[in-house]
C-alpha cells in the first residue's frame, strides 16, 4: 500500500539531450552552484549516460515519442511508483513531458501517448541498455 514519488526523472535535464556535447553556457549545469552537475556530466559515467542515451533514441523514435517523454513513461510504468515530480523550465518543456501520459502531437504531427506502449518488451529492451534494474523481492517478509 506504499507508493514512491519519483523525483527529477530527466536526471537534473541530462536525459533532455542538452548535455550531449559538453556543458552549454546557458545551461543548469552551467551556473556555479551546479558544479556538481557539471563534474557528473563531464565525468567518464557521465560519457558512458550520454552513449546509453544514444542507445534509447532508436526506441523513442519506434514509439514516436521523445526521450523526455520516454523517461517519464518508464518511471510512471513501475507498479511501485505513485506519481512523478516534472521540473520544467518552461511551457513547452511542460507539455512535452506530459506527453507521456496524454494523446499529444508527437514527431511528424501524429497523436501519441507512450505509456501503453511501454509493454514488457519495451521495458527489457531500455533495461537492458541501462543496466541499472532493480532486483525486486515480491515477498518481504521472508
Amino acid at each position: 500500500g506504499v507508493g514512491a514519488m519519483t523525483w527529477s526523472p530527466l536526471a537534473c535535464g541530462i536525459i533532455s539531450g542538452k548535455y550531449g556535447n559538453g556543458v552549454p553556457e546557458t545551461s543548469r549545469a552551467a551556473l556555479k552552484c551546479y558544479q556538481w552537475l557539471k563534474e557528473k556530466i563531464i565525468s567518464e559515467e557521465g560519457r558512458k549516460q550520454q552513449v546509453k542515451l544514444k542507445d534509447l533514441s532508436p526506441i523513442a523514435e519506434r514509439l514516436g515519442c521523445t526521450l523526455p517523454q520516454l523517461a517519464v513513461a518508464w518511471c510512471l510504468r513501475n507498479e511501485g511508483v505513485s506519481s512523478v515530480l516534472l521540473g520544467s523550465s518552461n511551457p513547452e518543456q511542460l507539455i512535452e513531458n506530459l506527453g507521456a501520459i496524454q494523446a499529444s502531437a508527437g514527431r511528424g504531427g501524429t497523436s501519441t501517448e507512450v505509456l501503453p506502449k511501454m509493454t514488457s518488451h519495451i521495458v527489457n529492451e531500455i533495461d537492458n541498455i541501462l543496466g541499472n534494474k532493480p532486483y525486486s523481492k515480491k515477498d518481504y517478509r521472508s
